[in-house]
């Protein structure tokens, strides 16, 4: 199983909207909570209206995640204005992690202060979906993070598997991703750093090297991240 704790303290997340970027995000938070006095997320999500964390501040915040946004979150306003508290996220001792935006847009958001997370240890995790559309193939997903890359003046350190097909998801949906994750992990040159599976299915996917439901460094979190239309039914 993957332990969140072995992630640097400052961790960065992106990839393209609707790979689930903004629940990993959320449950990467709330799990490092648990070994550091102070975390931090930082919405930097200038992209999707619909799925930002910090739409979900009163729940981190009850459990010990301080959200830094920008002025505009919990709009559908995509203009870049970003909040100066983001300076805040350079000056702690716990752990932060940036919520980015799912394309090169967002990406340029981030960009605004490469400099200064370039100086410090940390991770910048590219999310993947096999199920999420122009990302489905190991090309197409190398070349967005191409384009992610050149617009945030920084360098993935790793790969993460996040494919799901929201509440379609079964163990074989994660089975069947594999080969494509270690595929875009390989042609991009990076490691892939961990799989996430549903809390639900983890029964299912073994942690027992040589299983038929075997999944190396598997992630089990939680749906926390819903669309307005979900809620409403």
């Amino acid at each position: 199983m993957f332990d969140p704790h072995d992630i640097a303290r400052f961790t960065v997340v992106t990839g393209h909207y609707g790979s689930g970027k903004t629940n990993l995000s959320i449950n990467l938070a709330l799990d490092l909570a648990a070994f550091y006095d102070e975390v931090m997320l930082v919405d930097l999500d200038v992209v999707n209206p619909y799925f930002r964390s910090s739409d979900y501040t009163s729940m981190l915040a009850e459990r010990g995640v301080r959200v830094i946004s920008p002025t505009f979150a919990g709009t559908t306003l995509d203009t870049p204005s970003l909040s100066g508290a983001v300076s805040a996220a350079f000056d702690t001792e716990g752990a932060v992690v940036f919520d980015v935006g799912g394309d090169d847009v967002g990406a340029t958001a981030l960009g605004r202060y490469a400099k200064e997370i370039a100086s410090i240890d940390h991770e910048m995790l590219y999310v993947i979906n096999h199920y999420r559309n122009l990302t489905a193939e190991t090309a197409e997903a190398a070349a967005l993070l191409a384009e992610i890359e050149a617009a945030c003046h920084l360098k993935a350190t790793g790969v993460v598997n996040n494919s799901h097909l929201r509440d379609e998801t079964t163990a074989q949906t994660v089975l069947h991703s594999l080969g494509f994750a270690h595929d875009t992990a390989a042609l991009l040159g990076l490691p892939l750093r961990f799989t996430t599976i549903p809390e639900r299915l983890a029964a299912e996917l073994s942690g027992t090297a040589g299983a038929a439901g075997f999944v190396e460094n598997a992630y089990p979190i939680t749906i926390h991240v819903r669309t307005p239309w979900e809620d409403a039914s």
